[in-house]
């Protein structure tokens, strides 16, 4: 045993420093605490601007073109053309891809939005309801977008869909897509489609995902024609364009948005332009 000797002053001096170490960590820790209960802390994310779901101007354009692209009197087609202008943009036809049939005419006594949802370029969505003398209430899904000096315009071909929920296709330039060359999955969107625009839900619902609900537009039309069907932007879904003609021969050109899965080696339907239930 060897016997050290030290100053006592030394002594207390180490002991204070101790204490005061001590001290300070537990004054470090109940600042900790106290901060944590007044701001805790939070994980970072990546936020995402979308355009504001309130958007006046683009409900009305849209709620007054379901009006006038509703509104059609076979005998004077040309009324149809001058009624458009000023609500399609340069890639569409002047009639917004409708054709009347030779007889017969059309008004609406109403039209309202009834849903709008954001798309992926900035654009506005929006699902109009319009009550017309011939065919009862129709819902028609409408893509809004301005151009760079702010003008709003029609961003691609409507849409006849269910009841209440549907909205319009994503907004894209079709020519920087993806074509589709799964036939499996052309087969199955254009079986889909011509089921969906006949009302046939039966055979409709042999195309669809578990779980899927869809609601059939509310005006029967026969396919005459898918004329194109890309990948959406993302992928997990397909744009199809279609040529349309209801029973008096007046023919419509559409576009949809449908959510596919590969289900076992099979391509399902998941949604038809969005879930009802999202």
């Amino acid at each position: 045993m060897q016997i050290e000797r030290r100053a006592i002053w030394r002594l207390r001096i180490a002991g204070a420093v101790t204490r005061y170490v001590v001290w300070a960590v537990a004054l470090m820790g109940v600042a900790a605490t106290v901060r944590f209960a007044i701001s805790p802390p939070r994980a970072e994310r990546l936020e995402v601007r979308m355009p504001s779901s309130d958007d006046p101007a683009g409900a009305g354009f849209a709620a007054l073109f379901a009006r006038r692209y509703l509104t059609w009197d076979g005998a004077h087609p040309e009324r149809h053309q001058q009624g458009l202008r000023g609500f399609l943009g340069d890639t569409l036809d002047p009639d917004a891809g409708f054709q009347p049939s030779a007889g017969g005419a059309q008004e609406v006594s109403w039209a309202q939005v009834v849903q709008a949802r954001s798309g992926p370029r900035h654009d506005r969505v929006f699902t109009v309801a319009a009550d017309t003398d011939r065919s009862g209430l129709l819902y028609l899904a409408v893509d809004v977008a301005r151009d760079h000096s702010g003008q709003l315009h029609l961003a691609g071909y409507p849409a006849f869909v269910g009841a209440p929920m549907e909205a319009a296709a994503t907004l894209e330039d079709d020519a920087s897509l993806h074509d589709v060359e799964d036939a499996g999955l052309s087969d199955v969107v254009d079986r889909c489609l011509r089921n969906y625009l006949a009302g046939s839900r039966s055979n409709l619902a042999a195309d669809l995902a578990g779980g899927a609900r869809v609601t059939v537009p509310a005006l029967a039309l026969r396919v005459t024609q898918v004329s194109s069907l890309k990948w959406a932007p993302g992928g997990g879904a397909v744009l199809a364009q279609v040529r349309a003609e209801d029973t008096t021969g007046a023919t419509y050109a559409l576009r949809y948005e449908l959510d596919v899965v590969n289900v076992a080696g099979r391509w399902e339907i998941a949604a038809i332009e969005v879930d009802p239930g999202a």
